[in-house]
């Protein structure tokens, strides 16, 4: 994704945050503004390999405090979404900002998703790039369905049904599959996973350059 500047801009409809539509949002979200950036987990560690454990508690200031946290690393990293495995925390939550292929941005955060995809007749698939913030330097097209509901909870237990198309709706079953212990490349042949092992060898260590780049930008 593209560096994003700290300008608040317009909304209404183009921006929807938690699923709901707002008049105005800052580029950079008030949960980025309070958060610390943590490490990203690279793919091979295993905390990415096994499924993650289920929120139970809600409303704390430590569930909030890693939520702000990983909006914060998302946007250092330049990602659209981010798995809390990905910062090494082992709870089924995902925070995002993410826009669908109608040019709505969509943000927010997602506690014990459950993603449902339209049954095989209705099923459109597409074969489009995707990376990874923990496969740094790397991507390849990765078939996903064009559209996707997500159920869950917020920070605070409140239900929640986020609808996805297109982009979007790649993002939000990119994220579910971290939840789950898979990243992208589970979903690539042998030959494309390898090619996209080579990309982040080449490309990392630039990746990481450019990171810390941008939280010094952030004054972070």
């Amino acid at each position: 994704m593209s560096v994003r500047d700290e300008r608040s801009r317009p909304a209404g409809p183009r921006v929807r945050v938690q699923g709901r539509p707002v008049d105005s949002h800052p580029a950079l979200p008030p949960e980025a503004a309070r958060g610390s950036v943590r490490r990203v987990t690279v793919v091979g560690e295993e905390v990415l390999s096994r499924p993650c454990r289920d929120v139970t508690e809600f409303g704390t200031p430590e569930l909030s405090a890693l939520i702000d946290d990983m909006f914060l690393t998302m946007y250092v990293a330049e990602g659209a979404g981010l798995a809390a495995n990905q910062v090494g925390v082992d709870l089924r939550l995902f925070v995002y900002d993410c826009p669908d292929d109608e040019g709505v941005r969509h943000i927010g955060h997602l506690l014990n998703p459950v993603v449902d995809l339209p049954g095989p007749a209705d099923r459109r698939l597409l074969d489009d790039y995707e990376g990874c913030l923990s496969v740094p330097g790397a991507g390849l097209p990765v078939p996903r369905t064009d559209r996707a509901t997500a159920r869950g909870l917020d920070k605070d237990g409140n239900p929640l049904v986020i609808e996805a198309t297109g982009f979007f709706a790649r993002c939000l079953q990119h994220e579910t599959d971290h939840l789950a212990g898979h990243t992208y490349l589970d979903r690539l042949s042998r030959r494309d996973r390898k090619n996209a092992l080579r990309q982040m060898e080449a490309n990392r260590e630039e990746v990481f350059a450019q990171r810390a780049t941008r939280a010094a930008a952030l004054g972070k």
